[in-house]
C-alpha cells in the first residue's frame, strides 16, 4: 500500500446563510450555519476533509484550535497513524496546554471532532473506499485500536468491545442488504421553531409524498399551547402510521417536562429529545422513569463518550444521538454506538454535517455492531455547497459510493 504523509494541516472558517426560519429552534434564531473545516495536505497530493459544525460565532475559535492542535500531525504516514488511532486521540485530548479548557468538551473537543474526521477522511481517499466500506473491511482488532475507551472501562472495555464485534461477525451477510436498499431517513425540516403553523402543514404533506414515514416538530416554547397545537396539527396530518417526534432543546425545567410529556402523550411521540438541561443526568433518569412509556432521546449535547456512559448507566436515554461533529469525531462516534449496543438502545445520530459522515457510519453500526437499522435525520439546508452530497430517494439515503466520508465542500467563488 502506498506510503501517504501529512505534510500541512490548515483550518478553514466557512460560514453559510440559511433561508428565512430554516435551522430554528427555541434557543436559536439565526440564519447561519457553519463549519471549521481541516485540510489535511499530503506528498501523495491527496487531501483529507473533516468538519465540525458550529452556529457561526466562535467558529473562527474552533479554526484557531484545530491549528493548534494540528501541529502533531504534521509529518505523520496516515496508514501508520491510523493503527494507534485511539492512543494518538487521546493524546491530543490531553494536550496539558489545551486541555484545561475542557476537558473533552467545548471548543478543544469540537477541534479534535475536525481533525480525526479529516484523518478518516484522507485514510479512506488513500484506500479508495467510501469510509463505510473502509470501516466494514477492518478486523475487530483493528477497529477497536482506533478507540479511546479510557474512563468507560468500567461499562466497555477493548475485551468488551471486542467481543460485540466477533459477536456480529457471522451474521453481517444477512444485514448487508441495506447497502443495496439503502439507509431510511426522517425529516426534521418540516417543523422548524419559526415556521408557521401552515407551512408546518404543508411541510408535512410535502416529506409524507416524498416517502417520510417518521418526522420531527421543534417544541420549546415560552407559551406551551402553542407546542401542544402544533403537535396536534402535525399529527392529524402525518397520520397514525407516521412516528413523530419533538426536540426541546433543553428548554424545560424538570417540572415543565413532566407537564408538557404528560400533555404530549396525547398524540403518541415517538421520542421526546432533548427535554431539559443537557448535564442533568438525575433529572433524565427520573423523568424516564415517569413519563413511561414516552421515550427520551438526546446526544447532540452530550459531548463525550463519558457523559453517554452516565446516561446510559442512568437509564436516562433510550435513544441515543451521538455526532460525529460533536464528539471527538468518527472514533468516539464508534465508541458511543459500542456503548450504546451493549445496553440494547438504538442509534439515532443528531447530524451536525448534514448526514454527509453519518449516512455511512449508520451502515457500519447495522452491519457490523447489529444495530437496528432505525433512521438517521435529514437535514438539506447545506446540500449545494458539499460536491457530492447526500442522495435521498424515497425517504431513503442511498449508499454512497465516492472514497472518503463525503464531507468535502466546494471551493468559495473568488
Amino acid at each position: 500500500m502506498k506510503s501517504v504523509t501529512i505534510t500541512r494541516v490548515e483550518a478553514r472558517d466557512r460560514r453559510f446563510p440559511l433561508r428565512e426560519g430554516a435551522g430554528s429552534d427555541a434557543v436559536h434564531s439565526g440564519a447561519e450555519y457553519a463549519f471549521a473545516v481541516t485540510r489535511l495536505a499530503t506528498d501523495a497530493g491527496i487531501e483529507g476533509s473533516g468538519i465540525t459544525l458550529t452556529l457561526g460565532n466562535g467558529n473562527r475559535l474552533v479554526c484557531d484550535a484545530i491549528e493548534q492542535l494540528g501541529r502533531a500531525l504534521s509529518g505523520c504516514e496516515i496508514e501508520e497513524t491510523m493503527a494507534g488511532f485511539g492512543a494518538l486521540t487521546r493524546r491530543l485530548a490531553d494536550d496539558p496546554a489545551l486541555r484545561w479548557l475542557g476537558p473533552h468538551k467545548g471548543v478543544v473537543h469540537l477541534a479534535l471532532a475536525s481533525l480525526v474526521n479529516a484523518c478518516f477522511d484522507l485514510w479512506a481517499k488513500t484506500r479508495g473506499v467510501p469510509l463505510w466500506r473502509l470501516l466494514l473491511d477492518l478486523t475487530p482488532e483493528q477497529v477497536v485500536a482506533l478507540l479511546d475507551l479510557s474512563y468507560v472501562e468500567d461499562e466497555l472495555d477493548a475485551a468488551g468491545a471486542l467481543a460485540i464485534l466477533r459477536e456480529h461477525l457471522p451474521t453481517r451477510a444477512a444485514r448487508e442488504a441495506v447497502l443495496r436498499a439503502g439507509y431510511p431517513g426522517y425529516d426534521t425540516s418540516v417543523g422548524w421553531f419559526q415556521f408557521e403553523d401552515e407551512r408546518v402543514r404543508e411541510n408535512a404533506r410535502q416529506a409524507l409524498a416524498r416517502g417520510f414515514r417518521a418526522l420531527k416538530l421543534k417544541v420549546g416554547s415560552k407559551d406551551e399551547s402553542r407546542d401542544l397545537r402544533r403537535a396536534a396539527l402535525l399529527r392529524d396530518v402525518a397520520g397514525a402510521g407516521c412516528r413523530l417526534m419533538f426536540d426541546v432543546n433543553q428548554q424545560w425545567t424538570l417540572e415543565q417536562a413532566r407537564r408538557m410529556c404528560a400533555r404530549l402523550r396525547e398524540v403518541d411521540p415517538y421520542w421526546i429529545e432533548e427535554p431539559t438541561h443537557p448535564d442533568d443526568v438525575a433529572a433524565h433518569a427520573l423523568l424516564a422513569r415517569e413519563i413511561a412509556p414516552v421515550k427520551i432521546a438526546l446526544g447532540e449535547h452530550v459531548p463525550n463518550r463519558v457523559m453517554f456512559k452516565n446516561f446510559v448507566q442512568a437509564g436516562a436515554v433510550h435513544f441515543a444521538q451521538p455526532d460525529c461533529t460533536r464528539l471527538a469525531g468518527v472514533s468516539e462516534f464508534l465508541t458511543v454506538s459500542l456503548l450504546a449496543r451493549k445496553r440494547g438502545l438504538p442509534v439515532a445520530p443528531h447530524v451536525g454535517d448534514m448526514g454527509q459522515i453519518h449516512q455511512h457510519l449508520v451502515l457500519f453500526n447495522h452491519v457490523a455492531l447489529g444495530c437496528e437499522a432505525l433512521f438517521l435525520e435529514h437535514i438539506p439546508h447545506l446540500r449545494e455547497y458539499f460536491v457530492h452530497p447526500a442522495s435521498i430517494e424515497g425517504g431513503v439515503y442511498r449508499t454512497p459510493m465516492e472514497p472518503g466520508l463525503s464531507c468535502d465542500l466546494k471551493e468559495e467563488p473568488s
